[in-house]
Order: structure tokens, then C-alpha cells, then sequence
């Protein structure tokens, strides 16, 4: 009674007629393999461009806080010809003392050297006076 119809998938390409290609080819299949590695390549450079930046920062932020904290112990400490560093592992502190003669009144100014380092690399410098009182 009912009989089952087929449609047909196929259409005219101008030379004749050409089935639909069903599936992914091969070629489609690497271009999307090729944009998803760019993407995944792009991501994980800019996560590892991150994580430098934090280190970075972070080593910036403990070379000042210890330069403050060995500027403040060197102004705390007994007026003298030298200062002992503080130390801290990983990094190097240096405390440099030049008297100031600029007039032979101020004999009793110093100025304060502080030069906190890493790996034999120079991360800052600061500098402050010390009065004897």
C-alpha cells in the first residue's frame, strides 16, 4: 500500500549530477586542528607572560621592603663608620656609609648606601642621611 519514498541527496554541478558529501574531510579536519593549536599556543604564552610579570613584581616588592627595613635599622643603630647588613637568604644587602663635608659644621652627617641585590644582579639602590644627634 504506502510505499517508502527516497529522496535523493544528489544535485546538478553543471556537468552532471554529483552526491552530497557527507563527513568531514581530512583537510577541514587539519585547518581546525591548526587554529586550535594557534589558540592553545597564544594561551599558554600569555599565561607564562604572566607569570614572569608576577615574579618580577614580587622580587621588586621584597627588594624594597628590605632596603626600607635596612635603611631603618642602620638610622636605629649607634652613629658609626659602618653598619652591619641584615641578611636574608636569596639576597644580598649592602650598606655603604659616606661622611658629608660640605660644611665643617655638618661632621656629623652621613650618607646612607643601601644596595639590595640577587644573583650578582643590582635589583635597587636607595639612599638617606644620618645625623648624629
Amino acid at each position: 500500500m504506502f510505499r517508502k519514498m527516497q529522496l535523493s541527496t544528489s544535485r546538478w554541478m553543471g556537468k552532471g549530477w554529483v552526491q552530497d558529501e557527507k563527513g568531514v574531510s581530512l583537510v577541514e579536519t587539519l585547518v581546525a586542528v591548526a587554529i586550535l593549536g594557534l589558540a592553545v599556543v597564544a594561551a599558554l604564552t600569555a599565561l607564562s607572560t604572566g607569570s614572569l610579570a608576577v615574579a618580577t613584581a614580587d622580587q621588586e616588592t621584597t627588594a624594597q621592603s628590605l632596603a626600607r627595613w635596612q635603611l631603618e635599622e642602620t638610622k636605629a643603630a649607634p652613629y658609626s663608620a659602618t653598619y652591619s647588613a641584615i641578611t636574608q637568604p636569596d639576597y644580598n644587602i649592602s650598606v655603604g656609609v659616606d661622611p658629608i663635608d660640605v660644611d665643617p659644621m655638618a661632621a656629623n652627617i652621613q650618607k646612607i648606601t643601601v644596595t639590595v641585590s640577587r644573583a650578582s644582579k643590582v635589583l635597587l639602590v636607595v639612599e638617606g642621611y644620618k645625623v648624629n644627634r
